[in-house]
């Protein structure tokens, strides 16, 4: 269950809203509006019926006769946009005695019944600290359902007024913690399905879905959010990931510091438009929160030379000029034996991971971002229409995505499979090759090995999303790779595969583990052990 928190002044303009039927003038189409709980004075008046214009006006006026019985005003700080600075700045105070909250499931959850969003709509304000179980006045109140979203979503809307019965001030502090803490909880109390407390992923507009599907075309910020990790996990410096993602098509554009040129703290990027259209420009943080810059700096070199060549190639991206160097790492073809290294990676990686707690969630999270970016460039390298790599890759960033990545630490030294996505991006023509299905395999131990942390953890969820997108896109897809019975130039066994196992064979048997510590029902050999001390010995442990 989803809150949505907003603050406002204007009481009679909410639940006017809330209780309209005009599709002209609502961006969902509302239906039957009816309450479905409130103050017992609310619930009293208006409980049995849909509501009319005049209802929700005298709904509207019980709700704010504290505030102007009282004569008290509830404000919070305003901003602004400065054009000048760039920046939101404070623009004193706005009056803010209106709280609106909409608890809202997703789509595949169906519906609830107004006794249900009733006792739950009691619950939530109870724990928000606005009625008399919070040992003081209460807050007036009323929960509206007015049907389902275009979306699909049911939900329903929450109108509190910030002053209590005896004129005193309700109090908001951290209210948007303690809405998400209380979905927690509310979803266990009633069986729902229970979103992620240590995951978080970007939801899409609207107008971006609408837009998608008018064009039939796959929504903006999917294919960039695809491109971005694509570049950036095959790169091992912030310059290099700026030319590759130049390399993929995309526009990118850098956010200097205040008043600098060359201290990019930030960076946009959009697909090249049609002639005559302009760019539509998304934030790396707005793909996803693992694609913010800070986050990508942690996983690339960084010395004073490293900043001055990346510093050059943002500027010539920010003015459209050629690349600054053109005989970086991504022109470079690797070799058969490169392969085979990454592939040795992986098995022990897999490996590794059986023996991995399952809320050491930085650690998981540096794996499934490492393994969805190599899905990600495979698919860019191969896919003409988004596939079943784009959709491996997309399932497996949502773990990637911590909803608070400082409290959970670094992540444990593993072994690397970052450089994988450069080996998928430096592929010489796009037919599949053994060598790829050698590595494909260890690419799904991997997937297999988060599929289980989430169960383990309890998240059904994220579980099962995973075990769908590999056995029901990734299956068929690995049922046309070559079996891998020779990779690299030394025409040796490809590591960690047996001689009956291929990708295929992973595929069929689904994700269903056959036995305790298994990572994969397969017939994978233990790879050796390799100790490593930094990148100038190749692939190994983290970058």
């Amino acid at each position: 269950m989803i809150p949505n928190i907003t603050r406002g002044s204007r009481m009679t303009g909410l639940i006017l809203y809330l209780a309209s039927t005009d599709t002209d003038k609502t961006k969902n189409v509302h239906s039957d509006p009816h309450l479905v709980a409130g103050d017992a004075a609310v619930m009293a008046w208006y409980d049995d019926g849909v509501l009319d214009r005049d209802d929700a006006m005298a709904i509207a006026r019980h709700l704010d006769q504290p505030r102007k019985g009282f004569g008290v005003e509830v404000v919070q700080k305003d901003f602004r946009w400065d054009p000048v600075r760039k920046e939101r700045v404070p623009n004193g105070h706005k009056q803010a005695d209106v709280w609106h909250c909409s608890l809202s499931l997703r789509a595949e959850e169906g519906a609830l019944t107004d006794q249900q969003w009733g006792d739950i709509a009691n619950d939530f304000v109870d724990g928000m600290g606005f009625t008399e179980a919070s040992g003081k006045a209460q807050c007036r109140w009323a929960a509206i359902n007015h049907g389902t979203s275009e979306n699909g979503n049911h939900h329903i809307h929450l109108a509190v007024s910030l002053v209590r019965d005896d004129g005193t001030k309700a109090s908001t502090h951290g209210d948007y913690q303690r809405a998400q803490k209380i979905c927690r909880a509310l979803e266990t109390k009633y069986s729902l399905e229970e979103l992620s407390s240590v995951h978080a992923t970007r939801g899409y507009e609207r107008a971006e879905k609408a837009t998608a599907i008018r064009d039939d075309r796959e929504m903006h910020r999917s294919s960039l959010a695809r491109k971005v990790r694509a570049s950036a996990s095959a790169s091992v410096s912030e310059a290099e990931f700026v030319r590759r993602a130049r390399d993929t098509g995309l526009l990118v554009r850098p956010r200097y510091a205040k008043n600098t040129t060359d201290v990019v703290v930030g960076y946009s990027v959009a697909e090249r438009p049609a002639r005559g259209e302009r760019p539509v420009w998304f934030g790396g943080g707005t793909l996803a929160s693992d694609l913010k810059l800070g986050a990508l700096r942690q996983e690339w070199t960084d010395s004073p030379q490293s900043a001055m060549d990346a510093a050059a190639e943002w500027n010539a991206a920010a003015r459209n000029k050629r690349k600054v160097t053109t005989t970086g790492p991504e022109n470079a073809v690797p070799g058969p034996e490169v392969w085979v290294e990454y592939t040795r990676n992986a098995t022990e990686l897999a490996e590794r991971l059986r023996a991995l707690p399952k809320d050491d969630h930085a650690t998981w999270a540096k794996a499934a971002r490492d393994a969805s970016g190599a899905f990600a460039a495979w698919s860019h390298r191969i896919e003409a229409v988004p596939g079943p790599l784009a959709a491996t890759a997309a399932e497996l960033s949502r773990t990637a995505q911590l909803r608070a990545p400082r409290a959970h630490g670094k992540p444990v030294p593993l072994p690397s499979i970052a450089g994988t996505a450069m080996l998928f991006m430096a592929a010489a023509s796009k037919d599949k090759t053994a060598a790829q299905t050698a590595l494909m395999v260890q690419l799904i131990n991997t997937a297999f090995a988060v599929y289980e942390m989430h169960a383990q953890a309890g998240r059904t969820r994220e579980a099962q999303r995973i075990r769908d997108v590999v056995t029901q896109q990734l299956a068929p897809f690995t049922a046309t790779m070559p079996k891998p019975a020779l990779v690299g130039a030394s025409a040796a066994p490809a590591p960690g595969v047996g001689a009956a196992t291929t990708a295929a064979d992973i595929g069929r048997r689904g994700m269903a583990p056959v036995r305790p510590g298994s990572v994969v029902p397969s017939a994978a050999e233990k790879a050796k052990t390799r100790q490593r001390t930094g990148p100038e010995n190749g692939p190994g442990l983290d970058r």
